[in-house]
């Protein structure tokens, strides 16, 4: 077993990710600096089980400023989970996600190269191919909003410290992560807490844009599967998505059959730096560590809209 730092601890996919390392008998070092992108009560309860056993450990921590050498060191694997998400508020607040997800990031890395850890996983994300998200890892990457560009430019400064200080490094993008505990500025949350509540939904565009949706748990198992594989997840870069391809009307379909409601839309233009289209290429990651996603989008869905209700 392995102790592991897991930034990013207290949010969506890095507590469900904290939870699994637990129950398969690791170490946990958690990190979050709770930077106020939704309320903090939200990810203090995502955080509820973990706090609760006995091999983990919480540190709240900024990445940016913060002294990181008493949590990492002793650190075997680093996931690197934390970054300021979101597509819209980083046109107007660069400087936050330039912040979070360059500067801390390699502050990040130069406390796992003092630390010699054994493997740094790196988590980005789909918006680093732009618009159309549908080709493999080694196509041209032209992100369309400031936050893909941001995680891009993150992606060049992990491959600079491996290539010039040899820091282990595998390069997970995620693709469209939906379940329990989605953030609040999600679509399908806000989808769910609109057809729940009552309340009208703001579709931007027309709805006929697509997403590789990802089950969190096909996610977090996907990244162990970097870890557990590490000789042939090392130098690599891997899409993480869930094989099945749903527009935003069918999913409005399939959520009003859910809830056996009818859902109120207003619509708008598109967004500036909105995805059209995203269709991950698993290939790669499914010849190399054996990934198959196991959750067609129904069920994850029903899993979601358990939990939301739970929430209200």
């Amino acid at each position: 077993m392995s102790r592991c730092l897991v930034t990013g601890a207290a949010g969506f996919i890095g507590s469900h990710l904290c939870d699994e390392l637990l129950a398969q008998g690791h170490e946990v070092v958690g990190l979050d600096a709770f930077i106020p992108y939704y309320p903090r009560p939200i990810k203090e309860a995502n955080l509820e089980a973990a706090r609760r056993h006995e091999r983990f450990r919480f540190h709240e921590l900024d990445l940016r400023k913060d002294d990181l050498k008493k949590a990492i060191t002793g650190c075997e694997v680093v996931f690197h989970e934390a970054a300021m998400p979101g597509l819209m508020r980083s046109w107007s607040d660069l400087d936050l996600y330039a912040s979070c997800n360059l500067a801390g990031t390699q502050r990040l890395l130069e406390a796992a190269r003092e630390a010699r850890v054994a493997h740094f996983i790196h988590v980005s994300t789909s918006s680093v191919y732009g618009r159309e998200a549908t080709s493999p890892e080694d196509s041209v990457l032209r992100p369309c909003s400031p936050y893909g560009i941001t995680k891009l430019a993150a992606e060049h400064l992990c491959r600079t410290y491996a290539d010039s200080f040899g820091v282990p490094l595998t390069i997970l993008r995620y693709f469209s992560v939906y379940g329990p505990r989605q953030r609040p500025d999600m679509a399908y949350h806000i989808l769910l807490q609109c057809l729940l509540k009552g309340e009208p939904f703001t579709l931007y565009g027309v709805g006929d844009q697509t997403r590789s949706n990802t089950y969190v748990a096909d996610c977090v198992q996907a990244t162990l599967l970097a870890m557990r594989h590490r000789a042939k997840a090392l130098g690599q870069i891997f899409n993480v998505g869930g094989g099945e391809i749903v527009s935003l009307n069918q999913a409005i379909a399939l959520l009003e059959k859910m809830t056996d409601r009818k859902l109120e839309i207003q619509r708008q233009p598109a967004r500036p730096g909105d995805q059209k289209h995203t269709a991950a290429d698993i290939s790669r990651i499914a010849a190399a560590l054996g990934y198959r996603p196991a959750t067609p989008v129904r069920q994850g869905l029903e899993a979601q809209l358990a939990w939301q209700k739970q929430m209200l």
